[in-house]
């Protein structure tokens, strides 16, 4: 229970952690494009002045490189513990091509504000592909994180996940019903007995349709 209380605890933390980095993306984009969010009417007086006084003396709120770096290593961090499903169908290079495309993505949208465009335009296009990316980067980072427990941790099942350590010791009384069984351990066929040692209590089998 308590090994449960932490992992729920971590993961929690995490998800902070990615609220933060996204929180911050969006800091970002109403700093950097405020011009748009005048024109668009989500400007605020009160958030306007707040965000360009700490800008002055916060270095992760200027510029445009630096806070979508901050929020990059955040969502880093908030990917570190990524196990979701294990799928051991994962392969590496699909996962490379999806963060190294997001990453593409994520800082070469600042070229945009090199364009001869309007305001609004730019604004829209830097938005959506830097999104986009962070995105690409989200899934690919989630994948890759899967990947590296899955290569990396010890697992109690086998590789086919089918099969788990199962009795093979034989234990029998008087009223027993002791039935031979074979399983599949990490690629070896052992032997094991299902003891029913006690068969005047209830029972209950359970299977799926096919099974043996």
């Amino acid at each position: 229970m308590q090994n449960g209380e932490n992992i729920q605890a971590l993961h929690k933390n995490l998800e902070f952690i990615r609220f933060i980095s996204i929180f911050l993306l969006l800091v970002h984009y109403y700093s950097t494009c405020y011009p748009s969010m005048v024109t668009w009417g989500v400007a605020v007086p009160f958030i306007t002045h707040l965000l360009f006084s700490l800008s002055k003396g916060l270095f992760f709120l200027s510029g445009i490189n630096v806070p979508k770096t901050i929020a990059l290593f955040l969502l880093t961090i908030s990917l570190l513990g990524e196990r979701g499903n294990k799928d051991t169908k994962i392969a590496l290079r699909p996962v490379l091509t999806l963060i190294i495309t997001g990453l593409l993505l994520y800082y070469m949208s600042s070229l945009f504000f090199l364009l001869r465009s309007t305001e609004t335009a730019i604004s829209v296009w830097y938005i959506t592909v830097t999104s986009f990316g962070y995105l690409l980067i989200v899934f690919g980072g989630a994948r890759l994180s899967r990947f590296i427990h899955l290569r990396m941790g010890k697992d109690p099942f086998n590789l086919l996940e089918e099969t788990f350590p199962q009795e093979e010791r034989l234990i029998e009384n008087e009223y027993s019903i002791n039935l031979p069984a074979q399983y599949n351990l990490k690629g070896k066929v052992r032997k094991s007995w299902i003891n029913i040692i006690n068969p005047f209590r209830a029972l209950l089998v359970l299977g799926t349709p096919g099974s043996r």
